[in-house]
């Protein structure tokens, strides 16, 4: 039994196991759940193929408060996703805990209450980075450009489908 975790425990730092075999989990190095969103805390993140600085840098990052899936933890690395999926592993101090969210698809409408009757706030174009604020059932309310307003959890990345958060 033991060997058999050490394997699972060995893929899933290098990626090699999928939903099914993974499921949600508490991270070993910081009690947190995995996966979880964060944000990237600078304009400039390198991520790595592996869990440390001898990995090569695969490709770097370059916008700040980019909401990032951790879907993994080996020491003080992370591994990261984006919104269109793509995996590597960054260092601890390039993440922050702040809850952003990426507008994604096509032109989202911004509701002053949760609700398609709602009246508009504004209107917003993909790839818009916005504060998370709270999210009830499917509609999710955020900050953005000195504006707040509700937007539904299917037009936005960086909350889960089912995710509780409330003030």
């Amino acid at each position: 039994m033991l060997r058999l975790l050490s394997v699972i425990v060995c893929l899933s730092f290098l990626g090699l196991t999928g939903p099914s075999v993974m499921a949600a989990t508490v991270g070993k190095q910081t009690g947190l759940p995995v996966p979880r969103y964060v944000s990237l805390r600078s304009n400039e993140v390198n991520v790595r193929a592996g869990p440390g600085a001898r990995y090569p840098i695969e490709w770097v990052f370059k916008r700040r408060s980019l909401p990032v899936e951790v879907v993994a933890e080996f020491d003080t690395w992370r591994k990261i996703r984006d919104f269109e999926g793509t995996e590597g592993w960054a260092h601890q101090s390039m993440l922050s805990g702040r809850r952003m969210v990426q507008v994604i698809g096509q032109i989202r409408t911004l509701r002053r209450d949760p609700g398609e009757s709602a009246s508009a706030v504004a209107r917003l174009e993909p790839g818009v980075l916005a504060n998370l604020e709270d999210c009830r059932h499917e509609w999710c309310e955020i900050r953005v450009s000195g504006l707040s307003g509700w937007v539904s959890r299917a037009h936005i990345w960086g909350v889960d489908v089912k995710e509780a958060l409330g003030n």
